[in-house]
């Protein structure tokens, strides 16, 4: 299942992702892993979720986002679910305004066909600006 929160600056969306991450670490049997754009979340993370880094605008669009997630996947055939932090963050592209979030929303639904991944994103927008399939997937 792929899930996205969304909302403004300030509004809790990492604080939660945390928790949600923390909180599958408990009870998922398999490997967790949280991706953000800098360092500053690694301490707040439970020890069995692994972190990734990809650093703020290294990734140029959705499409080398996904080859990073496949890169992450072949290593380690085990991940039960993948949560990205502030994905307009990682890639340089703006994801919402580009209309991507749906093609990208379409290709991460295949790999958890593929992979029995799951993937929780948070999002900096506002919700309204958001395309109505990806809408259905808020939390």
């Amino acid at each position: 299942m792929v899930q996205f929160l969304a909302g403004m600056k300030g509004e809790g969306k990492t604080k939660k992702l945390i928790d949600m991450s923390n909180q599958d670490a408990k009870v998922t049997d398999g490997n967790l892993v949280f991706i953000d754009d800098n360092r500053r979340h690694l301490h707040d993370l439970h020890r069995d979720v692994r972190y990734v880094v990809a650093e703020s605008g290294e990734l140029a669009n959705y499409r080398e986002f996904i080859g990073f997630v496949l890169g992450i996947l072949a290593m380690n055939s085990d991940i039960r679910h993948i949560y990205v932090d502030s994905l307009n963050n990682i890639l340089a592209q703006d994801i919402v305004a580009d209309d991507c979030l749906e093609k990208l929303k379409n290709r991460l639904d295949s790999l958890v066909k593929t992979n029995q991944v799951g993937f929780t994103i948070s999002l900096n927008c506002d919700k309204a600006s958001l395309p109505e399939g990806i809408k259905s997937s808020l939390l």
